[in-house]
């Protein structure tokens, strides 16, 4: 150390003195009599040693190091091992963390100092946040309003409290109540059982299954077809035997039984009404096909209801036409007065080839016809 004080004090312009003169400017070290001046780097030039896009995170800059610091570190055995790629890359990473961290505190001030900006707006009369938002006016009616609307609201559920109560009572006599009514009816059921087996015990003791027509014959327990559940064979036979039918059945018949009376009720009043129809008598007849309408209506649900329990698909019905109907009835009584005139025709054939022809006779029944006609048109106009 003499010796370097003594260099120095002769010499102030040698190599030695601009290296010690050079290392108290910034940004310079000395180390064992080298020179390492580092370079202040800016931040973009950071963010391409590290390869990565500007404005990452925190996060993405590590895992970029790391990966980089895998590549070149001299250490690694790796063939890309660069030391002094490594020491430039470790120097853009420290720096890159020390401007992110900045940022990130410069943004934290910030909304610090816009939290504490918004407490001044916060509104002054706070007297109007209380009292759950309830009532107007000013702090002292406000406060009688309020409390007005806590006794309500404690009144409200005080009826709550006590419906909730008598519900649960009603809820619990009820099961009670049920209870009882099960107890009762099975009490009944075994009443009747032994009452039935007295009976039957007694019938015994008189004598009265003796002279039965199957006595000593076995039962007839099974169907012949070995295909048939015998179980379901002989419920299906005891409720066929106790005059028992299918819901599907009993509907099916009804509709047909309807449909067939409404059918000939609708053809008799075709019949009476007769040919050619006055104008009356058309609105007569309307009256009836809508009063039969309505009727093929209610028929015509009853088939969906029997649609719905029907158990095969291939059984099901189809709705009725009114209009079909009507045609239908309309034909019927055209045959029907065909009929009735060929067989009019037929007997005064007979009677004409059984008696000779009077003109008297002839002229009489035309008169006689005329006069039924007129009565007829007369009675129908009143």
């Amino acid at each position: 150390m003499k010796l370097l004080s003594v260099l120095l004090t002769q010499n102030t312009r040698s190599p030695l003195f601009l290296l010690v003169s050079s290392s108290k400017s910034p940004g310079c070290e000395v180390s064992n009599c080298y020179s390492t001046c580092k370079h202040k780097r800016s931040i973009k030039e950071c963010y391409r040693i590290l390869k990565v896009p500007e404005g990452s995170s925190a996060d993405e800059v590590r895992d970029s190091y790391r990966t980089l610091a895998k590549k070149y570190h001299p250490d690694s055995g790796a063939i890309t091992a660069n030391a002094a790629m490594f020491v430039k890359i470790d120097d853009a990473y420290r720096d890159l963390l020390t401007h992110l961290a900045t940022e990130s505190k410069k943004a934290k001030d910030l909304e610090d100092e816009e939290e504490k900006m918004s407490e001044y707006k916060v509104p002054q009369h706070r007297q109007y946040l209380s009292y759950e938002g309830v009532g107007f006016g000013t702090p002292s009616q406000r406060q009688r309003q309020y409390m007005q609307f806590r006794v309500d609201r404690a009144t409200n559920q005080v009826l709550d409290f006590r419906k909730q109560k008598l519900e649960r009572q009603y809820a619990e006599n009820s099961m009670i109540a049920k209870d009882v009514k099960h107890s009762k009816k099975i009490k009944i059921t075994q009443a009747i059982e032994r009452l039935v087996e007295d009976l039957i015990q007694e019938s015994m003791a008189k004598g009265d299954f003796d002279n039965l027509s199957g006595k000593g014959k076995p039962l007839n327990k099974f169907s012949s077809c070995p295909h048939i559940d015998p179980m379901t064979h002989n419920l299906n036979r005891i409720l066929i035997d106790n005059g028992y039918q299918p819901e599907w059945i009993v509907l099916q018949k009804e509709i047909r039984e309807t449909i067939d009376k409404l059918r000939e009720g609708l053809v008799a009043s075709r019949k009476k009404l007769g040919d050619p129809m006055t104008y009356r008598q058309e609105n007569q007849w309307t009256e009836i096909c809508e009063t039969f309408r309505g009727d093929i209506t209610k028929l015509n649900k009853r088939i969906n209801d029997f649609n719905l329990v029907v158990p095969l698909l291939s059984m099901q019905m189809v709705h009725f036409n009114v209009e079909k109907e009507i045609s239908r009835a309309e034909q019927a009584f055209i045959t029907l007065n065909e009929e009735l005139k060929a067989a009019n025709n037929t007997e005064a054939g007979e009677q004409m080839d059984n008696h000779p022809v009077n003109p008297t006779e002839v002229f009489l029944n035309w008169i006689k016809q005329l006069k039924n006609f007129r009565n007829l048109n007369k009675h129908n106009k009143d």
